[in-house]
């Protein structure tokens, strides 16, 4: 599976990646990257992250390694959601994309790929981050959500509604993450 990231998007969206961004963009572009390789070392997936560098960027698109996660500055006068739709065009496995943008969160999807929310991820990369350290802060609160949800509630009666393949599909990339 390919998690292609929306660098800038994730990293506002993120209230612990923002405090770096308000330092400088490359304190908020290091920080992400650290997070997103502990994320990696312990999924596994391939990751790549896209930043814009439409206004002050390269002449040329740009591509750097950090810690096993691809990095790639769009070139200027080009916006890191272009790069991300070609890229999502020229795939030949599994896309996940890591974004809060609708319209490419929507393009994603008529092309068969999977679309996952900015805030959404940065959880996955807390619980992943927990799990590795042992810290259970989220443990307290997920057990009382789920007594409330298998407590008082009567099952649904009739025929259940079935999600047709794409979002089955959908689902399957997400638990995959």
């Amino acid at each position: 599976m390919h998690i292609i990231i929306d660098g800038y998007n994730l990293i506002r969206q993120s209230d612990a990646l923002r405090r770096y961004e308000r330092l400088s963009l490359e304190a908020g572009r290091n920080a992400l990257a650290r997070s997103v390789s502990h994320y990696k070392k312990q999924k596994g997936h391939k990751v790549t992250v896209v930043f814009d560098g439409w206004q002050g960027g390269p002449v040329e698109e740009e591509r750097d390694k950090l810690s096993g996660i691809d990095i790639i500055y769009s070139r200027k006068g080009e916006k890191a959601d272009e790069v991300i739709k070609r890229m999502v065009q020229d795939r030949a496995e599994e896309v996940v994309v890591v974004t809060s943008d609708r319209d490419i969160a929507d393009f994603v999807s008529r092309r068969g790929g999977t679309a996952i929310s900015s805030q959404e991820f940065d959880g996955l990369m807390g619980r992943a981050k927990t799990a590795v350290t042992g810290q259970g802060g989220h443990n307290e609160e997920r057990s009382g959500k789920e007594d409330d949800a298998t407590t008082g509630r009567a099952k649904k009666k009739g025929p259940s509604r079935r999600l047709s393949r794409r979002k089955k599909s959908a689902m399957d990339r997400i638990r995959k993450l």
